[in-house]
Order: structure tokens, then C-alpha cells, then sequence
């Protein structure tokens, strides 16, 4: 699984004209998950996304977690973060899981999520989504349950 970080002051997914999940302060993330993947790479995922401390404590540092600030998530599926551009002009998405078990790790991992009482708002899987944030920061970062960067 790969996941695009971005801490957000507010965000927003609409779906033909209609918001499917909007936060103020929290993350917006970008979720991309290969046909490698498994619920332990969710379950790690969340754990460093929830944990991850990224918000500014009374000093300026960045000192907190998503669950110390009492944060949202704006959860957003992306199989193109799986797209491999290094030959051609067009992106190979072979990486990208099928969309019947990307579905199913999408929604464990949000699932995953809320058992940690964060509200977590989503887009609409495999849907065409307009995602608007104001990136805070702007801070934004790579996580990947391999570990390959």
C-alpha cells in the first residue's frame, strides 16, 4: 500500500456535484493499494498514519499525532499512485490491485481507522472525484507498507 500524507486545515471530495466526505483540520489522504497487499499492511498503515506527529505543539514543533489534535481523515482511493511512467509516454498500472480487492483493503483500512474513534470522511471508490484541501504547511509525505522509501 501506498499513501500520499497531506496535512490539511480542510478538505473535500465531491462526486458529480455531490460532497462525499469533507474534514476541517486533520489529514487528506491518498490511498493506493497493489495486489501484494494485505490487511497487515493496512494495519501497519494506519498505525503510522494515526501516529504519525505532524501537528505543531505550543512551540511551533511539529510534536503531535492525528489522535492527539483529535483530527479527521479525508480518505481518498488512488490506483494511479501505483502507475509505473519509467517507460513511455502513458503509465502502466499492472501494480494497481483489481478493483473487487483494492475495494475490500480500502474499506478494512477505513474501517480500520474508526475503531480508533477518528472521524473518517472518503471519497467514492473508483469514481471519478473532484479533492480540494488547504494543505497546511504545506506539509506532505510518503508512506508505503514495504518500506521501499
Amino acid at each position: 500500500m501506498r499513501i500520499v500524507v497531506q496535512r490539511a486545515a480542510s478538505g473535500r471530495v465531491t462526486v458529480e456535484g455531490a460532497v462525499t466526505g469533507e474534514i476541517g483540520q486533520g489529514l487528506v489522504l491518498l490511498v493506493g493499494i497493489t495486489h501484494e497487499d494485505t490487511q497487515a499492511d493496512a494495519d501497519y498503515l494506519v498505525d503510522k498514519v494515526l501516529n504519525l506527529r505532524i501537528f505543531e505543539d505550543e512551540s511551533e514543533k511539529m510534536n503531535h499525532s492525528l489522535l492527539d489534535i483529535g483530527g479527521a481523515l479525508l480518505s481518498v482511493s488512488q490506483f494511479t499512485l501505483y502507475g509505473d511512467c519509467r517507460k513511455g509516454r502513458r503509465p502502466n498500472f499492472m501494480e494497481a490491485a483489481k478493483p473487487d480487492v483494492a475495494q475490500e483493503l480500502y474499506e478494512y483500512f477505513n474501517e480500520r481507522a474508526r475503531s480508533f474513534g477518528v472521524r473518517v470522511e472518503t471519497g467514492v471508490f473508483g469514481a471519478m472525484m473532484d479533492v480540494e484541501l488547504v494543505n497546511d504547511g504545506p506539509v506532505t509525505l510518503l508512506l508505503e507498507s514495504k518500506r521501499t522509501f
